[in-house]
């Protein structure tokens, strides 16, 4: 009894520890972005600012076509995670109901994509962008104009499937007995209505996590957008975050766009954070 009583301490201490150090820039942050010019740029630093200066918010949003900005950033997020849950669940599916020739392959393929950082295939996926045929003015052969360069397909084409959502579907779908395909069959049901009707149904916690996890990924994104937009009116809301980032940088305006760009993330996951742990853990994880 002692010695559980002991490794609870210990790891209650360690918990705290961890969120203490999570959770101290973020209410820097929020410190921040209510203190004046005078205060951040103060050699003495203070937690609390002295006079709270709510008005650094609207001075942030007021700074640029910041409607314009979180339009873009919701608009492809949303559209992202929507195609993404369903190409995810539906090649998870098939890697794992179907039987098909050269399945293990395509598989391991696909598994090719956990192990190549995005940095890799940036550039390779951006030429593919710029000379997509018929798109932005280009040619037939790709040729003569810019492609999906600054454009909304730009921004979310290459980002509706992944090797870690696919994975993740398949690992959940293997964990259904093999006769409830038998039965569907004899049911008369396609493959399409297999999927449709009886484990897309059924996949409600496991795609929870993955929108969780797939709307936090491109919501921060800051290194595509930049690459594949130039144009102001495509500028997403992390884009927009470098205004501030002139000569002189504007700390406090800085910090209060931030937590108005974060606050959807933050909301996001107090409320889907139970259908989050959920859908992780009835992955179920296994060879």
């Amino acid at each position: 009894m002692k010695r559980i009583k002991w490794s609870t301490g210990v790891l209650s201490v360690g918990l705290f520890i961890g969120s203490f150090i999570m959770l101290v820039p973020f209410l820097v942050m929020i410190s921040t972005a209510l203190k004046s010019s005078a205060e951040v740029n103060s050699p003495v630093f203070y937690f609390l600012p002295k006079v709270w200066h709510f008005d650094n918010f609207a001075k942030a949003m007021a700074s640029g076509n910041w409607g314009r900005y979180m339009f873009n950033s919701f608009f492809v997020t949303i559209v992202v995670t929507t195609f993404s849950l369903f190409f995810n669940s539906i090649a998870g599916y098939a890697f794992a109901r179907l039987e098909f020739r050269f399945k293990n392959i395509l598989f391991m393929s696909v598994m090719l994509g956990l192990m190549l950082p995005a940095q890799v295939t940036m550039v390779p996926v951006f030429l593919i962008m710029k000379y997509i045929p018929f798109a932005g003015g280009n040619n037939w052969a790709g040729m003569g104009g810019t492609g999906w360069i600054n454009t909304y397909p730009g921004l979310m084409v290459n980002q509706m499937a992944g090797a870690f959502g696919i994975f993740l579907c398949r690992q959940f779908y293997l964990n259904f007995p093999r006769p409830l395909d038998e039965a569907a069959e004899l049911d008369g049901c396609s493959i399409w209505k297999t999927y449709f009707q009886i484990y897309l149904p059924m996949s409600g916690p496991l795609l929870a996590s993955l929108g969780v996890i797939k709307l936090t990924t491109v919501w921060n994104d800051y290194v595509w957008p930049l690459v594949i937009t130039n144009s102001e009116n495509m500028r997403t809301a992390q884009l927009a975050l470098t205004m501030f980032k002139n000569e002189v940088v504007q700390w406090e305006l800085l910090m209060a766009a931030t937590v108005v760009v974060i606050m959807p993330l933050i909301l996001l996951f107090i409320f889907a954070q139970k259908f989050f742990i959920k859908g992780l853990a009835s992955s179920g994880i296994k060879g």
